[in-house]
């Protein structure tokens, strides 16, 4: 039996993995789920599946749920803190990484570093650390798999051995895709008084709040297009982001001979999940079949840089270097969450982060403390310009 680790079990990519593994007890064993401070879900999640271990970085929260596990008669451990997230993160052969934001880099290290198969769903650790992390990986042998619908859809048409580059896999370049969010087509002077609840009405996905905030303003596509960088090895100028409203085509490559290989399928994330779970192997997902008859049409467009900055920002960032994708999404966290708060306008969320971008010195981290450092300086720096910009 294969032991998992399911990190950020109460998130949307958490749920689903739970979904695909319920399907196929015979195979994996749940050995961890973990959540911030969600008492009742993760309770739920903990008598309906029954793992060894439940961690709550929150540890008030974590005493709450130790009285309620004993009084419904659960025999699962509870663990409390960062050093409980990492503890499960170390023990399990397969660890989904799935903590949104930079919370769950620490973890998903240890996992790294532990040698575990890691399902990264949290694109914050390369964002952030995309050098350190990629070389602990070579250092563990631990096995990395994408699990963004994109970045499994770019894994699953290129080889197997993306570390050599591009050139080496007769690569030309990457397309990107995104659905453009729910604001491809409103009034670009309109986006100054959307609501969080508009903004986090995606079209095609079911998602967590922030990164359907992050697809509204298309940071998730730009924090995506840095992921990509350094999962395959390649310069952000070898990939191109491609508008598609449909969110049936989740990726494509292009090669040298003007083949242009794409994966298709539901907009679901069960699929990514059952792929990477099962990987090097295919396992059912619970996902119905694409019905291309019924589907009829797919479109594409290229992105308006005008109505989405975060995308000219994110690549900015990507082409700088050292510090400044850290910097990044620091400040967008604290920018989406004030937005969330009803505190800053949409259309404050790019021109604050240019700000950030600015203020907050770039510098080449060498160590985990250069990357907290750099993290810890724009959210400082985005905190006083929420206070500046915000209503």
């Amino acid at each position: 039996m294969e032991r998992v680790t399911v990190l950020g079990s109460t998130g949307s990519i958490g749920v689903s993995t739970l979904d695909v593994l319920s399907r196929h007890r015979d195979t994996f064993e749940l050995y961890a789920i973990t959540a911030n401070s969600s008492v009742e879900a993760i309770l739920q999640q903990a008598l309906a599946h029954q793992p060894r271990y439940v961690v709550l970085r929150d540890e008030s929260s974590a005493e709450q749920l130790v009285t309620q596990l004993r009084q419904a008669g659960s025999e699962s451990e509870v663990l409390a803190g960062e050093a409980g997230l990492c503890k499960v993160a170390a023990e399990a052969d397969t660890v989904m990484a799935a903590i949104g934001g930079a919370a769950g880099l620490l973890p998903t290290l240890s996992a790294v570093e532990a040698g575990a198969k890691v399902l990264l769903a949290n694109k914050e650790s390369l964002v952030m650390a995309g050098q350190l992390f990629m070389d602990a990986v070579e250092r563990s042998g631990s096995t990395l798999l994408p699990i963004d619908s994109e970045h499994n859809a770019i894994f699953q048409c290129m080889p197997g051995v993306h570390r050599q580059g591009l050139d080496a896999q007769g690569v030309r370049r990457i397309l990107l895709t995104g659905s453009g969010g729910p604001f491809r087509q409103r009034s670009v002077e309109s986006l100054a008084s959307v609501t969080p609840d508009e903004a986090c009405a995606h079209p095609n996905w079911s998602m967590g709040r922030k990164i359907s905030v992050d697809s509204a303003t298309m940071m998730n596509k730009g924090l995506e297009l840095i992921e990509a960088c350094w999962l395959f090895h390649c310069a952000p100028e070898r990939i191109d982001v491609v508008v598609h409203p449909q969110s049936v085509i989740h990726s494509m490559v292009e090669y040298v001979d003007g083949s242009v290989l794409a994966q298709m399928g539901q907009p679901d994330m069960r699929t990514p999940i059952a792929h990477a779970l099962a990987w090097p192997k295919r396992m059912e997902s619970g996902v119905a079949s694409l019905d291309l008859i019924v589907q009829a049409r797919l479109d594409f467009e290229a992105p308006d840089e005008q109505r989405f900055p975060c995308l000219r920002l994110a690549r900015e960032a990507a082409e700088l270097g050292g510090s400044a994708s850290a910097s990044l999404n620091a400040a967008n966290e604290i920018a989406v969450e004030a937005f969330l708060a009803e505190q800053l306008p949409f259309t404050a969320i790019p021109t604050l982060l240019e700000r950030v971008m600015a203020d907050v010195e770039n510098v080449e981290p060498l160590t985990l403390g250069d990357v907290q450092a750099a993290d810890l300086q724009a959210r400082e720096r985005a905190r006083s310009l929420v206070r500046e910009f915000g209503f």
